[in-house]
C-alpha cells in the first residue's frame, strides 16, 4: 500500500518525545535501522514499493550483481505477498519519526520535535491526510 500526500504521526503510546536514531547491535541490522539509514539519507527518493524493495535485498543482503540480474524476479517474489504499511514501522512506534508521504508517493522522515513535524501535523495543512502509526499496546 502507498500513500500519497498523507502524514503518519508518531504513535500515541511512543515512548519518546524527538526523533531518535535507531541502532542495533546485531551483525546484520534490522529492517527499521536500515528504512532509517535509506530514508533519513535520501529523503523523498524512495515509493513505499521501491522502500520495500531496497530494505529486502539489503536485509537479505543480496548481492549487487544478483540483484541487477533478478531485479523483476526478486521484485515479483517480494509483492506476491502483502507487506504492511509504514504505520507498522518502529519509526514511529518507538523512535519518534513522523513519516511524509508527497504528492509523488515519495517519503522523507520528520523527528516529532522538528518544525517540519509540528507544520505537517497543524491544521493548516489540508491538503495532507494524518494518520497515527500503529499503537504498541492493544
Amino acid at each position: 500500500m502507498s500513500y500519497t500526500d498523507t502524514f503518519i504521526r508518531v504513535a500515541v503510546d511512543c515512548p519518546v518525545e524527538t526523533g531518535i536514531i535507531p541502532v542495533s547491535a546485531r551483525l546484520h541490522p534490522p529492517v527499521h535501522v536500515i528504512q532509517y539509514e535509506l530514508l533519513s539519507g535520501s529523503p523523498y527518493t524512495y515509493t513505499h514499493e521501491e522502500l520495500l524493495y531496497e530494505v529486502h535485498v539489503r536485509h537479505k543482503e543480496i548481492p549487487d550483481q544478483e540483484r541487477a540480474e533478478h531485479k523483476e524476479e526478486i521484485w515479483t517474489e517480494l509483492f506476491s505477498k502483502s507487506h504492511p504499511c509504514l504505520r507498522a514501522s518502529m519509526l514511529p512506534k518507538r523512535y519518534g519519526w513522523g513519516i511524509h508521504y508527497n504528492h509523488e508517493g515519495k517519503i522523507a522522515l520528520y523527528g516529532k520535535e522538528s518544525p517540519e513535524y509540528d507544520h505537517f501535523t497543524s491544521d493548516s495543512v489540508s491538503c495532507v491526510r494524518q494518520l497515527n502509526a500503529m499503537r504498541n499496546q492493544k
